[in-house]
């Protein structure tokens, strides 16, 4: 089953990335996002829940996504989120 505490070291390693050589866009985009991936991450650690990398992606993805629905980002935001988000989960799936 996945190692959800590999996953997240993972994500939190990518996010860290940002801070280095990112663009403000890409920066804000990993903060938002580093929120999303710890609620999902964290919310399945602490309810010992295993999940898969799909479920873990879906999640994060739903997560953000009903954050957008509800009005959280500005339409310029939603596209540095997106953007991340997607090269966030190609880099968790490697």
């Amino acid at each position: 089953m996945l190692n959800l505490e590999q996953l997240s070291d993972k994500a939190q390693e990518y996010f860290d990335g940002f801070v280095i050589s990112g663009t403000d866009d890409e920066l804000f985009a990993s903060g938002y996002l580093r929120g999303h991936v710890d609620l999902v991450v964290g919310t399945a650690m602490l309810e010992h829940t295993e999940l898969t990398l799909d479920e873990v992606v879906e999640n994060i993805t739903s997560s953000v996504n009903k954050a957008i629905r509800n009005g959280e980002l500005e339409q310029d935001d939603i596209k540095a989120v997106n953007t991340v988000l997607n090269s966030l989960l190609l880099h968790l799936e490697k």
